[in-house]
């Protein structure tokens, strides 16, 4: 992520960063094939009362995959920072984050830790909405640095 000239006030505390056009087409794409697969299943009457089931058995699974999908964001409030990726959960003191990264062609932000690790943080997704990832990333980080450790780096 490039620097700004003129550093960005944090925002106000709790603050959500998530891809919500994302998330609605995910969950709506979702909605509409269970829905989809689960008609073709009760009006196709030449299957039996089992391929019923795994039609319906089948939208249940493909929808839950795409409410999957939709489930990152990253919450930020006074104590540090939640993650939340796909099948992850993971809380962060704001001494714990050393940078925010999004770096062009990134897929997502990249929290540089205290330990050494990079964690991803796919909540903030520069995929379809990226001037609103890039403002998200810089407001993170303007959080991380003002709360955390990382000002002493830059």
């Amino acid at each position: 992520m490039a620097e700004s000239a003129a550093p960005s006030a944090p925002p106000a505390l709790p603050v959500t960063f998530r891809p919500n056009r994302t998330r609605a087409v995910l969950l709506g794409v979702g909605l509409a094939m269970f829905v989809t697969i689960t008609a073709v299943a009760v009006l196709l009457d030449s299957l039996s009362p089992g391929e019923r089931v795994s039609f319906v058995f089948i939208a249940v699974l493909l929808s839950s995959v795409l409410v999957l999908l939709s489930r990152p964001k990253v919450v930020a409030d006074e104590a540090g920072v939640t993650v939340v990726n796909l099948t992850s959960t993971r809380r962060l003191a704001w001494a714990q984050i050393l940078r925010v990264n999004l770096r062009p062609g990134d897929p997502w932000v990249f929290l540089d830790l205290s330990d050494g690790t990079s964690l991803p943080a796919l909540g903030i997704q520069p995929g379809v909405a990226k001037a609103r990832a890039i403002g998200d990333a810089r407001a993170l980080r303007a959080l991380a640095e003002a709360r955390g450790t990382g000002a002493a780096d830059h």
